[in-house]
């Protein structure tokens, strides 16, 4: 059981002064493969990376706590008391800027993070074949995840793509890289490449546009004159058979016998 001791404050000793009492009758601190204070770990993807937290300054079992961003992590027994590892496997694209947080139990200020920078080439997604009709506008989106972010460039054609600022927009994130072409025209038929360079690799994309034909688009008002005009000579072709169809349907009269 982790013995606890209370520190008696004299009478008038200022709050700041017992605080640096506290900190030197404590005196512990952590380290993180061997860093004492909070860092950044550098790494590609790879089967595993291992972190180690060691308790300093300790003349008693000191109970460590492993936190993965705000969520503690579930550690056996036999690798809680002033050292602890964890195993990170395999190491991800979604590992990047996670930090993981090594504290003391019972005191949780004394603590010491690592963040994660997992290095990796582009990678690239977005659909690959899109169907537009003549002189409508469509936009391209390739999505792409790479760290360090990487240089994008789209070609048509396995040539550099000229933009026509009239026509051409570009839209990029650190994730997203967009093409937008306005009013389309047979002549933008083709497959249109994103290319995204990085010093781990690169990365490409192929998308192929279709333009379609124009499709011959009526007018409402001509539409609804010619549903008028049908169901108006239907109406008078009813009204105009109504007395024979009604002749048909009459009985003879009787007559009554005595």
């Amino acid at each position: 059981m982790v013995q606890r001791h209370s520190l008696t404050i004299p009478h008038g000793v200022p709050v700041l002064a017992v605080s640096f009492l506290a900190c030197v009758a404590t005196g512990v601190e952590l380290s993180v493969n061997n860093q004492a204070a909070d860092f950044t770990l550098s790494t590609g993807l790879s089967p595993a990376i291992s972190l180690s937290c060691l308790v300093h300054n300790s003349s008693q079992a000191e109970e460590l706590l492993w936190y993965r961003g705000d969520g503690q992590v579930d550690l056996k027994d036999g690798n809680k008391v002033n050292i602890s590892n964890i195993c990170i496997s395999p190491v991800n694209e979604s590992d990047n800027g996670v930090t993981f947080t090594c504290r003391l139990a019972r005191d949780r200020a004394v603590q010491v993070s690592v963040t994660l920078d997992v290095q990796f080439p582009p990678h690239l997604s977005g659909e690959e074949t899109l169907h537009v009709e003549e002189e409508k506008d469509v936009t391209l989106t390739c999505n792409s995840k790479s760290n360090p972010q990487g240089q994008s460039t789209w070609l048509k054609d396995s040539q550099s793509l000229t933009l026509q600022q009239s026509r051409h927009k570009l839209y990029q994130t650190s994730e997203v890289f967009q093409l937008s072409i306005s009013k389309v025209q047979k002549s933008d038929n083709g497959t249109y490449t994103c290319l995204v360079e990085s010093r781990l690799g690169n990365g490409t994309r192929d998308f192929h546009l279709i333009v379609e034909d124009k499709k011959p688009v009526f007018p409402k008002e001509a539409v609804i004159a010619a549903v008028v005009v049908v169901t108006i000579t239907i109406l008078f072709g009813i009204v105009a058979r109504l007395d024979k169809f009604l002749k048909c349907f009459k009985k003879p009269k009787e007559t009554a016998l005595r």
